[in-house]
């Protein structure tokens, strides 16, 4: 690390710009991105009283997490970046998933891409979460939670939650809270869920200090004294099961009920509100959204009315404005 003088008057040597040098700086990450230049780099070691970069890291980290040099190969440009990046992309392999877990192939019209989701009409540069939204994208979000109430047979939904994963994790957590009843703290998994709608709900899990039970529950949730429950219908082997029995025993037993579920599938099935369910959430994904290695694709929510002032997300619902018009805002957060 160069040592800089003590005499403010004295400035760091310059390099002269060249064409050469300006096309070494857009190609370099490092130049382009990381830190002070070596001018405001002066500047903040004569305003800490210091000589070296290296000095304030020695004053900052405190040595027993301090590391070591690292061997590591030369920087990439960005150029040899990307070319780096395409070749393990490459690597991937494509394959038909024929059970489903939570993910599947889907098509969206043309007409509805363009004059939806791509109709500047019903968007606006801000996220759902702000309220200087536009009236178009809260009437989607609006006809979206209704869609969602109509099709899970729920009192209340919202329209705000990632992805279904999460959305398992916020229920149990708001499970616990809406269960005065119950003193326990554990939570009974479906071994039918998801796997990685349960390796959300044990990271959630770690942190309250709940107890995870992973198990049928047809034969075994009435070994356990627990505050709720999350099954998965139809489950992520693909079987529709009935889960109108285990619902009742579990209410029995005090405790509530969370349903994974799919939307398209709740066409046909009978909804799980109907069989007293008291939270349905799963992915929207199969309304169009096309699998991307990853997502998220968002998440559905739905419960019953009494559990409105508890629910996680945001609502959006229909008053007036000054003028006596009607208006769409958000109602709840």
């Amino acid at each position: 690390m160069t040592k800089f003088s003590d005499n403010p008057s004295e400035k760091p040597p310059t390099t002269p710009i060249t064409k050469a040098s300006k096309q070494l700086a857009n190609s370099n990450f490092s130049l382009r991105h990381n830190g002070p230049s070596q001018t405001e780099q002066v500047a903040m070691l004569e305003a800490l009283n210091l000589d070296t970069v290296d000095e304030l890291i020695e004053k900052t980290v405190p040595a027993s997490i301090a590391s070591r040099a690292l061997d590591l190969p030369a920087a990439k440009t960005e150029q040899e970046s990307l070319a780096y990046l395409k070749e393990l992309a490459q690597q991937n392999k494509l394959y038909d998933n024929f059970i489903g877990m939570g993910y599947y192939g889907t098509y969206t019209p043309a007409v509805i891409q363009r004059n939806v989701l791509e109709n500047p009409g019903w968007y606006t540069a801000y996220t759902p979460y702000q309220p200087e939204i536009s009236q178009g994208r809260l009437e989607g979000l609006l006809n979206f939670q209704q869609m969602v109430m109509d099709i899970t047979g729920m009192e209340i939904a919202n329209a705000s939650l990632l992805d279904e994963a999460t959305a398992a994790a916020e229920a149990m957590t708001m499970l616990k809270r809406m269960n005065k009843k119950s003193k326990s703290n554990s939570y009974f998994v479906d071994e039918s869920v998801h796997p990685q709608t349960l390796d959300v709900i044990r990271t959630r899990a770690e942190y309250f200090g709940f107890e995870i039970i992973v198990g049928k529950p047809e034969t075994e949730l009435n070994l356990h004294e627990v505050f709720a429950v999350q099954l998965q219908y139809p489950g992520s082997t693909g079987e529709v099961k009935d889960i109108e029995p285990i619902i009742a025993q579990a209410h029995e037993q005090g405790a509530l009920v969370a349903v994974a579920s799919d939307l398209m599938a709740l066409l046909m099935l009978k909804t799980p509100g109907e069989m007293g369910a008291d939270v349905v959430l799963g992915s929207s994904q199969r309304f169009g959204v096309p699998m991307g290695f990853g997502g998220p694709h968002a998440a559905f929510f739905a419960t019953r009315d009494a559990y409105k002032r508890s629910l996680p997300g945001r609502i959006i619902g229909v008053s007036q404005d000054s003028r006596g018009n009607t208006a769409l805002r958000m109602a709840m957060q």
